[in-house]
């Protein structure tokens, strides 16, 4: 069975060749009000450990030219990653 994640460009370190992407899963589907965005903003700081737990994060390095026909995705973009265990 297929999981689909969405993960948002954190950085992007292109040295030529290679290209590494820093993904971090994209939590927020619906919009917040500003009173909840308060009070989350209150609940991280009281206990950190907590926001290190709420989000998965992945690096991926992949050749330049990948990197290009995938569009080039720019920081703040989002990408759909498929996680699919193999047979």
């Amino acid at each position: 069975m297929a999981d689909i994640t969405r993960f948002r460009i954190q950085q992007i370190v292109d040295n030529g060749q290679i290209v590494q992407l820093a993904l971090a899963e994209d939590v927020q589907t619906e919009p917040v009000s500003q009173k909840q965005m308060i009070l989350d903003s209150v609940a991280k700081k009281l206990d950190p450990e907590l926001r290190e737990h709420e989000q998965t994060t992945i690096s991926i390095t992949m050749p330049r030219g990948r990197y290009e026909r995938m569009g080039r995705p720019q920081v703040g973009e989002i990408l759909d990653i498929t996680i699919l265990k193999s047979k």
